[in-house]
């Protein structure tokens, strides 16, 4: 996401902070404290086959939950359940949005997380563009094998602008 330009003491603090930094040689970097693999990018995702599986899951809605008990998924109603991430897509095109989103849910998947919050904003007069697509997008075949769930938040977390999303455990 693109931000504002750094102003004058902003630039100064960072060269300040940065004035003993050395770029990694390609010798220097021990494989065993190298950064964990990115998940794959969202073309790579999209071309790979779909599971079978996942063409058998029903598509969910905020109201409908199958899979899920109903003690469950009232506490991810009533905003019960611990959120471990948090994704805003303020300010984001429709297509940096998806991508992102997807990425999300990649990355969380893969730390295990298990219930995330997604803020997607209400929009100008509750017609939010993204509002209306996410839930969309959580349909979709790669996203979709990965979610349990996903309810509108409670107003101390976003309200009607995020949803909380229930990721399925890692087996």
């Amino acid at each position: 996401m693109k931000g504002r330009p750094p102003k004058g003491e902003e630039r100064a603090l960072w060269r300040t902070v940065m004035r003993d930094v050395a770029p990694l040689t390609k010798r220097s970097v021990d494989p065993a404290e190298a950064p964990a693999a990115r998940p794959p990018s969202r073309a790579a995702v999209q071309r790979a086959p779909p599971k079978a599986a996942s063409a058998k899951l029903p598509a969910l809605t905020a109201q409908d939950t199958p899979g899920l008990d109903r003690r469950s998924a009232e506490r991810l109603r009533r905003g019960a359940l611990p959120i471990e991430a948090r994704l805003d897509l303020h300010g984001m095109t429709q297509e940096e949005a998806h991508e992102a989103l997807a990425d999300f849910l990649a990355r969380a998947e893969t730390a295990g997380r298990r219930c995330v919050l997604v803020i997607t904003g209400k929009g100008a007069r509750g017609g939010g563009v993204l509002r209306e697509a996410v839930p969309r997008w959580l349909n979709e075949t790669p996203n979709r094998r990965r979610l349990l769930a996903f309810a509108p938040a409670q107003l101390k977390d976003g309200g009607a602008g995020a949803l909380y999303l229930l990721l399925r455990r890692a087996r």
